[in-house]
């Protein structure tokens, strides 16, 4: 007597669901395919490789060898690690007192205007596209001692200021150039969320009486609270790697009044060729920062950055 081979069909179709799934998003998965590749290759190796090397000293002629925590030791008792953090502090909380708010101003500003709103829009964003190297020519000269800045300081009394020379300026002058150079880009995404406020408030708003500052402070900024506080921890994960500037402009000084954390991890790699403990710098940071955009992550699931 022959025996029943078919398979029950309460068996069959789960499988049959899933082969066909698979077979529907195979082509979408073949697309991820060189993005996750190049992710990996040129994101997750080398921070890997951050790690590990955190643990060696890197020779290129007589080979690596551990030391365990030895460079982590190195970095708690260096000086400059401590001077760095500290910059790198001073030079997040000027950022966002004095640059934070400024392409909020001009947003707001600009969507009040009733003319030459375009114009305003192009202007503001201009300064953005300037290269950096002759950004840097440019405000030298600004700042420098007998430039425009200190003329016009002196035309109303003021005293000669040393912008790149005096440890209590160094760091504002450089703060004051990249939130000029910089602004329009925020800018343009704080304008876009005010210009998305529906226009029937601000028409309600005025038939009660309602003036311009009363509009802004009680619809114009609670309706963008949400890319207020994302553009804030974006802001604060880009000034804590600032380095950029402070290296082409003062290459940290004077007497390391402007050397950030990144610019030492700079100099331990190409200066003092400590790559091990570059690595350990860089690692430390790469935990602080992480810890900085799980805050963010963590606002943007609980709804902190809708409109």
């Amino acid at each position: 007597m022959e025996q029943s081979t078919a398979v029950p069909i309460s068996q069959s179709k789960p499988q049959t669901q899933r082969s066909g799934k698979i077979k529907r998003y195979m082509w979408g998965y073949l697309f991820l395919l060189p993005a996750i590749a190049i992710f990996t290759l040129f994101l997750w190796l080398p921070i890997f490789k951050g790690v590990m090397s955190s643990f060696y000293t890197i020779d290129f002629v007589k080979g690596d060898s551990f030391v365990g925590l030895a460079n982590y030791k190195t970095v708690f008792q260096d000086a400059d690690v401590l001077v760095s953090v500290k910059n790198t502090l001073y030079y997040m909380g000027l950022a966002l007192v004095i640059g934070f708010w400024v392409p909020i101003l001009f947003a707001v500003s600009i969507s009040e205007m009733r003319r030459f709103q375009g114009f305003a829009r192009v202007a503001a964003y201009l300064p953005y596209v300037v290269p950096f190297v002759v950004l840097y020519g440019v405000w030298r000269w600004l700042y420098d001692p007998v430039g425009p800045i200190n003329a016009v300081l002196k035309s109303l009394g003021i005293g000669q200021i040393s912008f790149m020379v005096d440890r209590a300026w160094s760091m504002i002058s450089i703060v004051i150039m990249e939130t000029w150079q910089s602004f329009g880009s925020a800018m343009l995404i704080y304008l876009a969320a005010v210009l998305s406020v529906p226009r029937e408030w601000y028409e309600a708003a005025e038939i009660d009486g309602a003036g311009v500052w009363q509009r802004i402070r009680h619809i114009t900024l609670p309706a963008i609270r949400g890319q207020i506080l994302l553009m804030l921890m974006l802001q604060l994960i880009a000034t804590s790697q600032g380095f950029q500037t402070q290296y082409a402009m003062l290459d940290g000084g004077p007497n390391n009044a402007t050397l950030t954390y990144a610019l030492l991890i700079v100099r331990y790699a190409f200066v003092r060729q400590d790559y091990g403990v570059a690595s350990a710098l860089g690692v430390l940071m790469f935990f602080a920062l992480s810890i900085l955009a799980i805050i963010q992550f963590r606002i943007n699931n609980r709804g902190g950055v809708e409109s």
